[in-house]
């Protein structure tokens, strides 16, 4: 028996190492991976993502390595993905690998693909996927030869141009292209494959022109067709509809035109249709949302009624058909399933069907705003407990506030202003504890603010101004921490102004009220306030001397009251504006009048009497100025003492800053607050000179804010070290550093021309005009700086507007705050990330309703940079948004030309064309869907291509 055991024993021994033998890799492929290996571990990182194997390991347990199982004996799939691979040498080497089935190398930073790698790899049998998306590829597609096998393949998110015309034309097996996010222009391709495989095609994000063609239609099983952000023109082709499985259909931002076709509403397999941003005219076809999902034909030229089915498709649950010509009822029946309904910038009238809204469950989104609407709020839309967004404004409604709205405990944002609602605040409303955005201005309201709405604790923004609200501001609405702007003007407000949030940081307007009393001190607490209006009240007394060391302050605005005094000097990035009081203005610095010469006196005596007066007065006026020089300088001292320099590091191996940056120097600055330059949310800019005569800006951030999230020295250290090691010279990046036991201080080249806020600011108080060359040049350098920031990492910006971009001259914009998001965690707040992440009107509205900063919010603020740019208009004026108003006022392109600003469009006709070229630009940036916002790279080309 023994025997036997021993004899099974070492069978079973000997069949485990023929098992482990036949499962070992072949030597071809273990020495492909191994030269892998090492150029990886020359080329990428830090880190190097295989750190942690051993070369002589097995390939297979290498991360991104998949071999068949369960022998393990080749390798089946490789997936590259975020590896920071800025090198293509290895690619070829991977075409060794007979078995390989997919190959995945997206996000990362490949320039170009070697040649060979297209003719060798095209011989592995099986290969049928490709992943180069999210790279920095660049020229021209070669032609695919082989490939025989390949079913998908993916470009997007490159810098690929030239036109498409056979490169993919041997793919036998092709079923999925994607080819979006690039440069690519000409005709749409029509050679994808001779065996028409082909079910999903992406060609969105690039220059193609030309109608769409009928021969597309030729691929029979195409289920996804997305050519949004092209610049096609002509009309949808009546033969799409003909596709028997054609699921997703978008056409979003294009130039075509004519009507939508009837043929679409029997598309079966249809499930979302996108042709929003266009310049579709007619009527919207009956029975288009039969088997529809999600239909967007927002921003065309659609005119007529809503057809009465066109809200209840069984399967509807999102619809936007807002800034168009509709007219007429909204249809009382709407599908249980709606999530998102958009009929804002219409021109529809008469009562919401009130019945309907009661069975709308998931209903999250309701925007009506800008039309012709007329009736109270129907009760029953208190029932929508889901919704998260309603928007009623700009209409005719009237009648008081319903008090059912109370019950919609998840309403985020609230507008309902421009209407004629009349009675009292329903304090119902206040109990809507997630509510982040209050609006009932412009109405009819009366009445008292109730004191309970301090119980709107996550309130950024409310606007109740233009009503009829008398009685004093209640003193609870000092507890509103995540306030940043209270609008409160034109009512019968009376009393004085109690303690105001700290928060509050884009405008207290309580202008044309009946408020009286002196201007009080409390208000010398909000640092960050940018315009202060107290016009038309009856405040008395001095302009208070505190209101000038509000170092944000750019408008003051204290016109018709009862002051007296003097007007106390403001710094000149301030506009005061005092008329209507009993003021005085200082008198200019008076100029010393000349000494008129004395005789010479002719007695010796007396001559040699006032020579030894002169020199003892003299040895006494010197001992007094050096002691006084001493004293000067121990008290300055106490009074602004030097911090203690922790650890102090060069982040730049340029020998000109190495030489001129002096820790020492700069710590001495940045302890005189004359030095500011600069104030914003999170931290404050210094002006410091170095003993060589070099100028810096020297950054201080609130180390012990509790949103910084990198609470130790060594892990800020080395964010720091990243950031310095860019290269971008439109890009402000840090020199160096000093850490303190409570501060970071970063050093910045300094910029003389300030930031483009001041620039802007500047120009529009003095009523001249900046340049269009000057204005295009910083859009340039500006959308070049955030490209480079999106492919890094990428780095995003967590506050990007005017004044987060400086100026070393009108032609050297450069784009500053790059460090916030890397060591801000918007988490630890107590209020939503659009207290955080920058000013009011260039926050884009997602971040009303998320915790993340993203690539596609900072194009939105950067169309609003760009708006700025070509209308000569504030981010916001008079409490209205500009990209709001601007996509409210470019719905029809005939009227383009008025919100340009005229000072300058008119000065010649390529100026005028290169400003409505820029103007589309854009709009497409501040788009309200993410999805439809391009990628900075692709606006950076749309701005050079603009014309």
């Amino acid at each position: 028996m023994r025997s036997f055991l021993c004899t099974a024993s070492k069978l079973f021994i000997f069949l485990i190492y023929l098992q482990l033998a036949s499962s070992q890799l072949p030597s071809d492929q273990v020495s492909a991976m191994a030269r892998v290996y090492e150029i990886f571990r020359n080329n990428t990182g830090p880190p190097f993502v295989w750190s942690n194997f051993d070369k002589g390991s097995s390939p297979c347990s290498w991360r991104g390595v998949e071999c068949n199982s369960p022998d393990n004996s080749s390798i089946k799939k490789l997936s590259f993905r975020l590896f920071s691979i800025s090198t293509s040498e290895f690619l070829p080497i991977l075409c060794e690998i007979s078995t390989l089935e997919s190959l995945d190398v997206s996000k990362n930073y490949l320039s170009s693909i070697p040649v060979k790698f297209f003719t060798v790899c095209g011989e592995i049998g099986g290969l049928k996927r490709l992943n180069f998306s999210g790279n920095r590829l660049d020229g021209y597609l070669p032609p695919f030869t082989g490939f025989r096998t390949l079913e998908f393949l993916d470009f997007s998110y490159n810098s690929l141009k030239g036109e498409i015309g056979l490169q993919f034309d041997d793919l036998d097996s092709l079923r999925s292209l994607n080819l979006s996010h690039n440069e690519f222009r000409g005709k749409l391709p029509l050679n994808l494959g001779k065996l028409n495989f082909l079910e999903d095609l992406q060609l969105s994000f690039n220059s193609f022109t030309g109608e769409i063609p009928v021969e597309i239609t030729k691929y029979r099983n195409l289920s996804l067709i997305d050519l949004s952000l092209n610049g096609l023109s002509g009309s949808i082709p009546v033969e799409l509809t003909e596709l028997p499985r054609l699921e997703t259909l978008v056409l979003s931002v294009n130039n075509l035109s004519g009507e939508i076709p009837q043929s679409l509403s029997d598309v079966t397999t249809l499930v979302r249709f996108a042709a929003n941003q266009n310049e579709f005219n007619g009527t919207i076809p009956t029975g288009i949302t039969s088997f529809l999902g999600s239909l967007d034909l927002s921003f065309n030229k659609l005119r007529g009624t809503i057809p009465p089915d066109l809200l209840s498709g069984t399967h509807l649950h999102s619809l936007d058909l807002s800034n168009n010509n509709l007219e007429g009822s909204i249809p009382a029946n709407i599908s249980r399933r709606m999530f998102r309904l958009r009929l804002g910038g219409n021109s529809l009238d008469r009562l919401l069907p009130s019945a309907s809204f009661g069975n709308l469950q998931d209903l999250m989104y309701l925007e009506m705003d800008q039309n012709h609407l007329t009736g109270p709020i129907p009760s029953e839309l208190g029932l929508c407990k889901k919704l998260a967004l309603l928007n009623l404004a700009h209409n005719r409604f009237s009648g008081p506030l319903p008090q059912e709205l109370g019950n919609l405990t998840n309403l985020q944002v609230l507008n309902l202003q421009s209407n004629d609602f009349f009675g009292e605040i329903p304090p119902e409303i206040m109990r809507l504890n997630k509510l982040q955005k209050l609006n009932i201005s412009r109405n009819l309201l009366v009445g008292s603010i109730p004191s309970s709405i301090s119980s709107l604790k996550d309130l950024t923004n409310l606007d109740l101004q233009g009503n009829n609200l008398s009685g004093p501001i209640p003193g609870s609405i000092s507890n509103l921490t995540s306030l940043i702007e209270l609008q409160l003007g034109k009512n019968q407000l009376i009393g004085e102004v109690p303690s105001m949030p700290q928060s509050l940081q884009i405008a207290l307007n309580l202008s044309h009220n009946l408020l009286n009393g002196l201007i009080p001190v409390t208000l010398s607490r909000l640092t960050g306030l940018e315009v202060l209006d107290l016009s038309n009240n009856r405040f008395s007394g001095t302009i208070p001397d505190f209101l000038t060391g509000m170092t944000s302050l750019t408008l003051l605005v204290l016109s018709n009251n009862k002051l007296s005094g003097v007007v106390p000097t403001f710094g000149h990035h301030v506009v005061v504006e005092t008329a209507g009081n009993m003021l005085t203005y200082p008198p200019p610095n008076p100029t010393p009048e000349p000494q008129r010469k004395k005789k010479p006196l002719a007695s010796d005596v007396i001559i040699a009497a006032a020579t030894a007066s002169v020199a003892v007065g003299f040895l006494i006026i010197v001992g007094i100025y050096v002691s006084r020089r001493y004293y000067k300088r121990i008290n300055a001292e106490n009074l602004h003492p030097v911090e203690e320099i922790i650890q102090g590091n060069l982040l730049t191996p340029n020998n000109i800053h190495t030489t001129n940056i002096d820790f020492r120097k700069a710590m001495e600055a940045v302890a005189e607050p004359s030095n500011i330059t600069l104030k914003t949310r999170f931290s404050t800019y210094y002006k410091a000179v170095m003993p060589t005569g070099a100028t810096y800006f020297v950054k201080k951030l609130n180390w012990s804010d509790k949103i910084f999230q990198l609470g130790s020295h060594d892990k800020f250290a080395e964010e720091l070290q990243v950031l310095g090691k860019l290269c971008s010279s439109n890009v402000m990046i840090p020199l160096a550093y000093i850490l303190t036991t409570n501060s970071a201080y970063l050093f910045y080249d300094f910029a003389s021309k300030g930031t483009l806020f001041d620039v802007l600011q500047l120009h529009r108080r003095l009523g001249n005009t900046l340049d269009w060359a000057s204005r295009y040049s910083i859009a340039i350098g500006v959308c070049q700086g955030l490209a480079f920031l999106h492919d890094s990492g990428p780095i995003l910006l967590l506050d990007l507007s005017t004044k987060s971009i400086f100026l070393k001259s009108l032609n050297e914009p450069r784009v500053g705050d790059i460090e916030l998001s890397k060591v801000i965690d918007p988490s630890k707040s107590t209020g939503s990330l659009s207290t955080l992440a920058g000013s009011v009107g260039y926050v884009p509205p997602e971040y009303a309703y998320t915790m993340r900063v993203t690539a596609a919010g900072n194009v939105y603020s950067f169309g609003v940079i760009l708006l700025e740019l070509v209308t000569g208009k504030p981010a916001v004026s008079g409490g209205t948004e500009l990209a709001k108003w601007a996509l409210s006022n470019t719905t029809q392109h005939n009227k383009w030309d008025q919100i340009l600003d005229s000072s300058v469009s008119k000065t010649s006709i390529a100026v005028r064309n290169q400003m409505l070229a820029v103007l589309k630009v854009a709009l497409t940036c501040v788009s309200v869907s993410t999805e439809t916002r391009p990628k900075m790279k692709s606006v950076l080309r749309m701005l050079l291509n603009a014309s």
